[in-house]
């Protein structure tokens, strides 16, 4: 048996915004550039790493519709 509160819940959590996430290898020569076309776009830049072997890598999350 479904208690009251349940259907509530259940709204609340599927009103809750959904996202995509991307990675973008970055050039040092080009950042200002590559992350501004992204951000056009509707992309958030969350996180900036370096490693030896992927060089810079940008993680960036956007938005999706709620279905």
């Amino acid at each position: 048996m479904l208690s009251a509160i349940e259907p509530q819940v259940w709204q609340e959590v599927n009103s809750l915004e959904k996202w995509e996430y991307a990675t973008v290898p970055l050039i040092s020569h080009a950042l200002q550039e590559i992350l501004n076309q992204w951000g056009q776009e509707g992309w958030e830049l969350v996180q900036v790493t370096e490693s030896p072997s992927l060089g810079m890598t940008a993680y960036l999350k956007r938005p999706i519709a709620n279905d």
